[in-house]
């Protein structure tokens, strides 16, 4: 079982206070290779109050530890950001959406292109979603190396 030190050292970096609750949910959120959903976390964390699991998330949010992604399931996914993203556009990457298995993945190695708006219009956000089959739901071998 991984040190605690590891999450603490996560959300100090964010100002964010490290309570045994907090540590909980960013433990369960960094030990699933996929963007998790409120529902997915209230599933695997099934003695938490949904409320207490939500707040988390939104200030989680708020400091930038995680970002929300829109996958088109009607359900935000949250991913933890990695320990040097700020969240600005320029850190943003591809997501995919399994049509399957439902999990959302994000591709950090895939950047999103950043486009020119119009004059007047400011950027804050960028989704770029693909979506199809995964590879365990296909059959296929690991793809994790392209993840």
């Amino acid at each position: 079982m991984e040190s605690n030190q590891v999450y603490i050292e996560r959300l100090e970096k964010k100002n964010i206070k490290p309570t045994s609750m907090r540590i909980l949910i960013l433990r369960a959120m960094m030990d699933v290779p996929y963007a998790v959903s409120l529902a997915d976390l209230e599933d695997k964390l099934d003695t938490v109050d949904k409320s207490t699991i939500f707040r988390t998330l939104t200030l989680f949010l708020s400091r930038h530890l995680i970002h929300g992604i829109e996958d088109g399931s009607g359900s935000l996914k949250y991913e933890v950001c990695s320990s040097e993203c700020e969240c600005s556009v320029d850190d943003m990457h591809t997501h995919f959406y399994c049509e399957k298995c439902h999990r959302t993945f994000c591709f950090k190695r895939i950047q999103i292109p950043v486009i020119d708006l119009p004059e007047g219009f400011i950027m804050e956000s960028i989704n770029y979603m693909v979506k199809g089959i995964c590879s365990d739901c296909a059959g296929k071998e690991d793809l994790s190396s392209c993840i």
